[in-house]
């Protein structure tokens, strides 16, 4: 792993706020002259820190979806069930995001969909899955709002 600096985190601080800006802004904002910032971003990006760029969406906009965040407990926890699992939930293409957690369920599944009968088939498509789910809850999203442009990052201390 390569080791980077308090300019460094200062970039991907930026960057994950938002990453569309130019390299002069970002290195305005951290400091720098535009070709030292550009090859620190090259170099973050070659060593793996910043994997890529997206484009924040405002689901309410693009319609009336259904988001569902769904604890999950595995049958057992043996690596092959964990790794059949996982490799599950790499062919569903409404989960938005997974964290394998501590506590009383083994996931955390977030998914997005186009209606509660869409997620019902989506879930299905997960605990029919022979043998790997003992059970699930699910919890529907009534209201959820932004807390504006936040970084991870921007609270992290320099890195030892």
């Amino acid at each position: 792993m390569m080791k980077f600096d308090a300019i460094d985190l200062r970039i991907m601080a930026e960057l994950e706020k938002q990453g569309r800006m130019t390299n002069s802004l970002l290195a305005e904002k951290v400091g720098l002259t535009p070709s030292p910032c550009l090859t620190r971003v090259t170099r973050l990006e070659k060593a793996g820190y910043i994997t890529g760029y997206r484009a924040k969406l405002n689901l309410s906009a693009i319609g009336e979806l259904v988001t569902v965040f769904t604890e999950i407990t595995l049958q057992d926890r043996r690596m092959a069930t964990v790794s059949r699992f996982e490799q599950k939930l790499k062919t569903i293409d409404e989960l938005c995001e997974c964290a394998r957690v501590t506590g009383d369920c083994d996931y955390i599944l977030k998914f997005v969909t186009r209606s509660v009968a869409h997620y019902c088939e989506t879930i299905m498509k997960i605990v029919d899955e022979g043998s790997l789910v003992d059970r699930y809850f699910s919890y529907f999203v009534v209201r959820s709002f932004n807390l504006g442009d936040r970084g991870y990052l921007d609270e992290l201390e320099q890195p030892a």
